[in-house]
């Protein structure tokens, strides 16, 4: 039978799984406490990074429907989880890893899609949610006003071929 200790982190921990958006999974040996604390600072406000027990989280992940991590709970794990966007917490740890070394970046689940540490990387190369939206909005914006030209268009070629027709059947009619 398990502790109750051990049940409540891996309830937690299931929790947290099953509460964020993504999860990704690093390796911090090396790493000092202050290095640490300047990590978490750096993934923003909308993630929370805790260093775990590889049985107990691989336990909690799979209690919250996500097998795809197992290979990864080995060695000194610590996981990032990302309720907020997920861009930006990707962008923390890739630039935190670029300074420290010893940060390395293992793996991670994107609602509830694996993600290889490569993939992580790419995420963090992607812009912020915010700046894609409005890039959207930009285009739009714009299509929007091709639109309103070529409808503001039609009526006025419409008005012009009109005059065309009436000159040309006043000067047939003038001529007969």
């Amino acid at each position: 039978m398990a502790r109750p200790d051990k049940a409540a982190a891996v309830a937690e921990l299931a929790e947290q799984f099953r509460s964020s958006n993504a999860a990704v999974l690093t390796e911090y040996r090396g790493l000092t406490v202050a290095q640490l604390k300047t990590l978490r600072r750096s993934l923003g406000e909308n993630a929370q990074y805790a260093v775990v027990k590889n049985t107990l989280t691989k336990i909690a992940a799979n209690e919250a429907g996500i097998s795809t991590l197992d290979d990864l709970f080995n060695g000194p794990t610590a996981v990032a989880f990302v309720t907020g966007d997920p861009v930006e917490s990707a962008k923390g740890l890739r630039d935190f890893a670029k300074d420290n070394p010893n940060l390395v970046i293992k793996g991670g689940v994107l609602e509830g899609k694996a993600l290889s540490a490569d993939e992580i990387k790419k995420l963090a190369d992607l812009e912020s949610r915010e700046v894609l939206l409005s890039k959207l909005a930009g285009a739009l914006k714009g299509k929007q006003s091709q639109a309103a030209s070529v409808f503001q268009a039609l009526p006025s070629k419409l008005v012009r071929t009109v005059d065309a027709l009436r000159a040309k059947q006043d000067e047939q009619g003038g001529a007969e």
